[in-house]
């Protein structure tokens, strides 16, 4: 019974033609949906990025900061003598 109404209306040339326009509105609506979700996800990625590279600045700085530090007591009152800390 399905199939003998799906055939009736795809005799129609009026229906075939407002399956074909049905069916390209529907493969351009798919087609916007991945873009959105594509676009959504580069995003993300970039944003992830970005957190990324900010963490790994901190670090550096964390550790050029922590090789310019004193080594001893004594290096340290040398420096405070000396003005340089």
């Amino acid at each position: 019974m399905i199939f003998t109404l799906l055939g009736g209306i795809a005799a129609s040339p009026w229906m075939r033609a407002a399956l074909r326009c049905g069916a390209t509105a529907l493969a351009v609506l798919l087609f916007l949906l991945a873009l959105r979700r594509s676009g959504e996800r580069t995003g993300r990625l970039a944003e992830r990025l970005e957190t990324t590279e900010k963490i790994n600045d901190v670090q550096r700085r964390m550790l050029e900061a922590a090789a310019r530090r004193p080594r001893s007591r004594d290096e340290l009152a040398e420096r405070l003598r000396d003005g340089r800390f």
